[in-house]
């Protein structure tokens, strides 16, 4: 009768470093790190999307000839204030026909025949860039508006500026809470996966001492090894945040005009930057307190 033969299992290396789960646990701190930092993104181009959406009505007077309409114009083409796309001003222009009768089709109420004229006015709707979306600001721009000659009235849902205002006041200190909580809890992650995987490399550090090395020499090679951890998470996190995106995008095509690549990439390179700067911190402070410790201690 034929014996079996023993199965030998590989035992792990005394010491060996467990660098796979480092890197994972590294890399879904980073992830949820970015994740959040694009809805910080996102949040802040929508805020701006509503506030430009939300312009001006600018009423000229009656009788007004058509140069005088185009010298207006002008004037308000190289305000400052006034919203730009691929350097051309967003100003409409909407003829006192043009609104009554877009009136006349919602109402559903002839008021010019009635009448026997037309009440409206002549009128531009411009619009306003997000940094002047202030209450202070936009006073001020309603009186400097209506001091160009041939401009009636001015006006603007003062109420919608106030309360946008103060909701996005309100979700800016909600996020901010949230965001200083998320890191802490994240670095704090970070430094405790660290010090757990330098458990196993004590007995290591000990022996090094032991031979004379010094200090900065033992350090080195641990916050080599940190560093490079850091980066590889930091890309790997980058990489699973763009397919993320790439995913959203094809799911909700709306999202691309909140998208900034110039933007994404900062935060990418943060978490780049991030996971090396935690992983050389975490592993200086492990590396330092193995290296205070008595041999009764490491046991």
């Amino acid at each position: 009768m034929s014996k079996k033969k023993p199965i030998y299992k590989r035992k792990k290396n005394l010491g060996s470093y467990p660098n796979g789960m480092v890197i994972l646990s590294i890399t879904l701190a980073l992830f949820v790190i970015g994740l959040f930092g694009v809805m910080l993104l996102y949040a802040n181009k929508l805020s701006g999307v509503v506030k430009e959406n939300i312009g001006m009505h600018i009423y000229l007077h009656k009788h007004i000839s058509d140069n005088e309409r185009i010298k207006i114009k002008k004037i308000l083409s190289v305000k400052k204030y006034i919203v730009k796309k691929n350097d051309i001003p967003q100003i409409e222009y909407v003829s006192k026909e043009q609104a009554a009768e877009k009136f006349m089709k919602e109402a559903g109420d002839d008021f010019v025949s009635f009448l026997g004229q037309n009440p409206l006015r002549d009128a531009l709707l411009i619009n306003i860039k997000p940094m002047y979306f202030v209450s202070a600001k936009m006073s001020r721009i309603k009186s400097d508006l209506e001091n160009i000659h041939g401009i009636y009235e001015v006006e603007y849902r003062e109420n919608v500026v106030e309360a946008i205002n103060k909701n996005m006041q309100k979700i800016g200190i909600v996020l901010l809470g949230i965001t200083s909580v998320l890191l802490i809890t994240i670095v704090v992650l970070i430094n405790n996966t660290i010090k757990l995987a330098m458990f196993s490399q004590r007995f290591l550090i000990r022996s090094m001492q032991l031979v004379g090395a010094t200090a900065s020499f033992i350090r080195r090679p641990f916050l080599s090894r940190a560093a490079y951890q850091g980066f590889i998470s930091g890309m790997i996190a980058s990489f699973l945040l763009l397919c993320l995106l790439q995913y959203a995008n094809t799911q909700l095509e709306e999202l691309v005009v909140l998208q900034n690549t110039r933007e994404l990439a900062i935060i990418m390179a943060f978490l780049v930057i991030t996971g090396i700067v935690i992983g050389l911190f975490s592993s200086y402070r492990a590396v330092n307190k193995y290296l205070k410790m008595s041999l009764d201690e490491l046991y």
